[in-house]
């Protein structure tokens, strides 16, 4: 049986290109993972296996690996920076314990990073931070420090000075021992010294190991009272403080260096274990009823526990699909059922992997607190719980963003129409965010998902990996209809064809709901004019109707519907009279309300030197963008702008146009706003142009 204590699940996350996956080849070099370390920019590297990461030198899939340090089992999962692969971030910090966020040293703090922080602040996960390639060019520690605080809201400690800036940095002060830890330069991880602190820095190294140790005694009283009054507590002491604070999330250990050197990343392993917690020491995984409502009983990471395990991915390669385990409680072994609450079918468990990326090590069991990944499940997809059949519960589900872009396509030669299926059947399986569906009367296949470059990749990935060739179509915005006016109304549905009739009379009122509030009914019936057990229906109709707005056909959001009064009749009323009454109801007042197309503003930020924010402010505000504040940095500016997701097709090809190739942006989905009236007469008439050609 293992010791729990001894388990750290860690995820590292970061803005695209701070050095997530490097910091991570050197985590598995250094803990005797691999022997060779593989470099992002040749193609390489240990957990950007796929083709297309190895490309692009970013990461898509969340990788996980296992590793040891200093007695300690690290599970390790390397997440993507790219915005739009964040649910492969959210999904990982659902199952982690603790994460290293990954800041680039000249960069600072980029837009990914500010959507990964906050993720990992919803989801509670306790974090220290690297601050990395501090060899770069601008690289400048205490900037980025600064910039934790004001753009993150956050707490940094400091616990490493650097020891020289940009080419001259050889290593890192350890505030706590006071000793100097320096690199020869070799590149070799190992060759390293201890030494003293150098004497140009004593000031400094005094100065911060004072505020270090302010801020972690803050958690004693007792440490405290005694260093008021003149008394040093012990580096067991202070880390014992640094270790609460960081769990309950008042500051964040910071660390810094070069991974791409080899400087700087024992100390970090040493935090992970001396600071980040043991899956024991984090709140435990609320269990939730089939509506979604905690029960109040929690998921006890204990071995001793009845099973229960979250499946937070799925993966298809050449052995088969993989289903990645968090077990929470109890044990996982070979060839026992489990329960899948979600589905309520039973699954066995067949083969029992440990993951070292792409490789795979035998298992017989695994335990609480360990992330594995089995062969061979069937029916579990991400977010399901397996649990014990004896003891059956749902662990809180993951709730996954709607797409904002479509894409048609279509097989390029007829006989691959089913292996399409097939390949696409895999990849929704393995990504939630990834959504398809079929128009029944074009026979198109419509792919829908985060951005551009998230379908991108889906069509390389049909095209590599599947061997499908695709024609692709123009991508679709995916525009929503809402109501500006309030309307009151009454209907009545009456059908009468011989033995019993049809009939329900509903009075009633439609009103624009608040912004996000989706589809709201409310039943103000007193007395038994519409009878209670009717009300469902009513709302059913009602509700299966918003999927079609009435101007261009997308669905409709934010409606209020109140049911005020009505008229039953003894023989002929039934569930379903008033359920055709409620949808005759809705083609009647819809068009009465004042409906009107909204579009998807997507929340953009743009880098860009500063020779060119002239040309890159003008481009955004042609492009109908609002731009919201602008920051200068040492390297460049930053632009934040909110900006229909119309008019961003093709943006990153204008971008790096404009900027010599050296503008980056990134872009998420914000909120939806009206369409100018030229532009919602243009989707109205796209949409009436289908519907003639079907």
């Amino acid at each position: 049986m293992s010791d729990l204590s001894h388990y750290r699940n860690i995820g590292i996350f970061a803005h695209v290109d701070a050095g997530k996956t490097t910091t991570t080849e050197r985590i598995l070099a250094l803990t005797g993972k691999i022997h060779k370390i593989g470099e992002v920019h040749d193609g390489e590297s240990t957990t950007d296996f796929m083709e297309q990461e190895a490309e692009r030198g970013i990461t898509i899939q969340s990788a996980a690996v296992s590793a040891f340090w200093k007695d300690h089992r690290f599970n390790i999962i390397d997440t993507p920076g790219h915005v739009d692969f964040t649910v492969e971030v959210y999904r990982s910090l659902k199952v982690l314990d603790g994460g290293i966020g990954v800041f680039c040293g000249s960069g600072g703090v980029e837009p990914q990073s500010e959507t990964n922080w906050r993720y990992a602040n919803e989801s509670e996960v306790s974090r220290v931070i690297y601050v990395n390639k501090l060899d770069r060019l601008g690289a400048d520690f205490f900037r980025v420090v600064k910039q934790v605080e004001d753009v993150l809201g956050a707490n940094p400690l400091v616990m490493v000075l650097p020891i020289g800036r940009e080419d001259d940095f050889t290593g890192v002060v350890d505030l706590l021992t006071r000793k100097a830890w320096v690199w020869d330069g070799s590149g070799d991880p190992m060759k390293y010294e201890i030494l003293d602190v150098p004497a140009d820095m004593e000031a400094d190294v005094e100065e911060w190991r004072e505020k270090l140790i302010e801020t972690a005694i803050e958690q004693d009283d007792d440490l405290m009272e005694a260093y008021l009054e003149g008394e040093e507590p012990s580096i067991d002491d202070i880390k014992r403080c640094i270790r609460k604070g960081t769990l309950s999330l008042d500051f964040f250990p910071t660390y810094c260096g070069s991974s791409f050197k080899n400087k700087g990343v024992q100390l970090v392993l040493d935090a992970v274990v001396d600071y980040l917690p043991n899956p024991t020491e984090v709140d435990p995984q609320p269990i939730v009823d089939k509506e979604g409502v905690e029960t109040g009983e929690k998921a006890i990471v204990s071995p001793d526990e009845p099973t229960r395990a979250l499946a937070f991915k799925i993966m298809d390669d050449r052995f088969g699909a993989l289903t990645f385990l968090r077990v929470y409680s109890g044990k996982l072994e070979k060839g026992m059922t489990l329960l899948n609450s979600f589905t309520g079918k039973n699954e066995r468990i067949g083969r029992i992997v440990e993951m070292s990326a792409d490789d795979r090590i035998e298992l017989d069991s695994a335990q609480a607190g360990d992330i594995v990944a089995v062969l061979g499940m069937k029916n579990t997809q991400t977010g399901h719980t397996l649990c014990d059949p004896a003891n059956p519960c749902t662990l809180e589900p993951m709730v996954f963003p709607d797409p904002v872009i479509s894409m048609a396509i279509a097989p390029k030669d007829k006989g691959a129409a089913e292996k399409l299926g097939i390949a696409i059947g895999k990849m929704v399986q393995e990504d939630p965010s990834f959504q398809v569906e079929t128009d029944e009367d074009s026979g198109e296949t419509i792919l829908k998902g985060m951005g551009e470059l998230h379908l991108d990749i889906k069509i390389d990935i049909l095209k590599r990996t599947h061997g499908i060739e695709v024609a692709v179509g123009k991508p679709q915005v995916a525009y929503r209809e809402t109501i500006t006016a309030q309307v009151e109304d009454s209907y009545t549905h009456k059908k009468q064809s011989g033995g019993s009739g049809q009939y329900g009379k509903i009075d009633y009122i439609i009103e624009p709901g608040e912004a996000n509030s989706g589809y709201q009914f409310e039943s103000k019936v007193v007395g038994g004019n519409v009878p209670r057990e009717f009300w469902p229906a009513v709302e059913k109709g009602f509700k299966g109707m918003c999927d079609e707005g009435v101007l261009a056909g997308y669905p409709l959001l934010d409606l209020k519907v109140t049911l005020i009064d009505g008229a039953s009749h003894a023989v002929d009323s039934s569930a379903v009279a008033f359920e055709l009454a409620a949808r005759g109801a809705y083609r009647q007042s819809i068009a009465k309300a004042a409906p009107q197309i909204i579009e998807p503003i997507m929340k953009v930020d743009v880098f860009t030197p500063e020779d060119h924010v002239g040309d890159v402010i003008g481009d955004l505000n042609r492009r109908r963008g609002m731009i919201k504040s602008q920051d200068a940095g040492t390297t460049g500016v930053r632009i934040k702008a909110d900006v229909p997701l119309s008019e961003m097709f093709g943006y990153i090809g204008d971008l790096r146009t404009m900027t010599s190739g050296r503008g980056q942006f990134s872009m998420e989905f914000s909120h939806y706003n009206p369409c100018p009236k030229n532009v919602a007469d243009e989707v109205i008439a796209e949409a009436a142009e289908r519907k003639a050609a079907k």
